[in-house]
């Protein structure tokens, strides 16, 4: 097998979670990796993580709803690694609520991370994706795109991140670039511990309830979505676009 050429790839929402696993596992496999998140310190932790096992990674701060800071963040990765070609929007919040206590902020702040957050990073990083002729761009959208109670402002964004995928990878296609979405199922994360302390559960029968609706019966772990994505982004996946892939340890309608 050809030796995989080194490319650099971001990553949004890295300091945690499916963001910290993935940001690992490309290392891992040979990618120089831009770790991005609010705020550089909680970056550099999974940076710390790389560096210690071999791997080449640097931490930016950045709000990617903030069109500035994310055309600095990424100018600043191309700088000093090179030309980020690989990205994957992972960046992302919750603001839990049913529709009829749903404030404006909670509705705005999460359209902004998520679609807004995914646009400007796209916008930005395309640009040395198409001048390099090689570009792998990874939105996450989540099992909630299909709807989930108390969660009309997050499934409708994970919603929009499929059709944001899908119309990337037909404009981009004639440039060497794939696009294509990840949508985990649960995935224990700070995220769904959160879910489970909005719904008054302890977290581990949360996960014990969760996993006995699950074909494989067992929750997902970050590493489980960062396996997918380090396909998604590799060399051989160059004809996989335009695709939403459910990790959720069974099918979903």
């Amino acid at each position: 097998m050809a030796e995989t050429p080194r490319r650099v790839a971001l990553v949004t929402g890295g300091a945690r979670g499916i963001g910290a696993a993935t940001a690992r596992r490309l290392a891992a496999e040979g990618r120089a990796v831009g770790v991005l998140d609010l705020n550089e310190s909680d970056a550099q932790r999974t940076v710390d993580a790389i560096t210690a096992d071999g791997g080449e990674a640097v931490a930016v701060g950045a709000d990617v709803s903030d069109a500035e800071q994310v055309d600095q963040a990424v100018a600043a990765v191309a700088e000093r690694l090179g030309p980020p070609v690989i990205l994957v929007n992972n960046a992302g919040v919750i603001r839990d609520n049913l529709i009829f206590k749903m404030s404006e902020d909670d509705w705005d702040t999460v359209m902004n991370v998520h679609l807004r957050g995914a646009f400007l990073m796209t916008r930005a990083a395309q640009a040395h994706m198409t001048e390099a002729g090689f570009g792998r761009i990874v939105n996450l959208s989540s099992s909630s795109a299909q709807g989930n109670r108390g969660q009309v402002n997050y499934s409708a964004a994970k919603a929009g991140m499929q059709g944001f995928t899908k119309t990337l990878a037909i404009e981009l296609g004639k440039f060497g670039v794939t696009a294509n979405a990840v949508a985990p199922g649960f995935i224990e994360t700070d995220m769904t511990a959160a879910t489970a302390a909005r719904v008054g559960m302890d977290f581990e029968d949360f996960k014990k309830a969760a996993a006995g609706n699950i074909p494989v019966r067992r929750t997902g772990r970050p590493e489980d979505i960062a396996n997918t994505i380090a396909f998604l982004t590799g060399e051989e996946a160059g004809f996989v676009s335009g695709q939403v892939i459910y990790v959720a340890g069974g099918p979903l309608d």
